[in-house]
């Protein structure tokens, strides 16, 4: 798996073909035309108004809707009669999650930061990497382990993707390994299935993870994990740092600012105790 963590790649299109680019833009727009007419209907709605209230043409607007039914953007309620899709609302509720633990971290992540002087990061679950979402940092603190801001990386190879591992169920860890072949950067990387399993019980025990140098050679990184008002693991908090400049009293703070931000997100005081 390629190593995406610290590197903002630009990519050069001025070579691509600028029809490609219209006509894909056009279906874009199309598609959005489309599903902003079936908001403003609280029942399914017809091709043929569709076609109307668009202004696209009949078998335009059928392919392109016959397109979002396949991805779930839209629902085909009966022959000829569309509404909007659960798929809407599935990604709606991901961006709502997201949205609410940046605000929510915002302040926290930037007092922790001014009392390590590190990088601090936030980053959520996707799929079987982790993806950086915010950060805290300055430019005047010295020496730092700055992540870009839609970064990824392995789940076993971070602290915080440890912490989602740990809540997993062992048959959904055995997939992952499988899936991923638990591919490693060097030579601290966790490559064992049953090594991966002793980490995890660490972690579930102390309530907190670590990456030594697992991810990568001279940086080290502790982790604690951010809960939603129903208990779920949404998020992780984690400090990054050069592997000599990383300090265990760091720890406390860490979870506890974790805390603070749970506790904002509506997570109970008596899980908080």
């Amino acid at each position: 798996m390629p190593h995406r963590t610290n590197h903002i790649v630009k990519m050069n299109t001025s070579n691509l073909p600028v029809q490609s680019d219209k006509t894909s833009i056009q279906v874009i727009e199309r598609m959005v035309s489309l599903l902003d007419a079936l908001a403003t209907y609280p029942d399914p709605v017809s091709l043929k108004e569709l076609a109307k209230v668009t202004g696209l043409h009949p078998s335009t607007a059928h392919r392109i809707l016959n397109d979002m039914v396949l991805t779930r953007f839209v629902d085909r309620s009966e022959p000829g009669t569309y509404r909007l899709g659960m798929r809407l609302l599935e990604l709606g509720n991901i961006v709502k999650s997201r949205l609410n633990v940046r605000e929510a971290a915002l302040d926290a992540m930037r007092s922790l930061h001014r009392q390590t002087h590190q990088t601090v990061n936030l980053s959520v679950r996707q799929g079987d990497e982790i993806v950086y979402i915010d950060r805290a940092f300055s430019e005047r603190s010295g020496m730092q382990v700055v992540r870009a801001i839609g970064g990824r990386a392995p789940l076993h190879l971070t602290s915080t993707g440890k912490l989602f591992l740990s809540v997993d169920e062992p048959k959904s860890i055995r997939a992952y390994a499988t899936r991923t072949g638990l591919a490693g950067h060097n030579r601290n990387s966790i490559t064992d299935l049953v090594k991966l399993e002793q980490e995890l019980v660490l972690v579930r025990l102390h309530g907190y993870a670590r990456d030594n140098e697992e991810l990568e050679l001279g940086v080290r990184c502790m982790g604690a994990g951010i809960m939603d008002d129903s208990g779920k693991l949404i998020a992780g908090l984690s400090i990054s740092a050069p592997a000599d400049r990383l300090l265990d009293d760091w720890l406390e703070p860490l979870i506890q600012t974790a805390r603070q931000i749970s506790g904002s997100l509506g997570y109970g005081a008596a899980e908080l105790a």
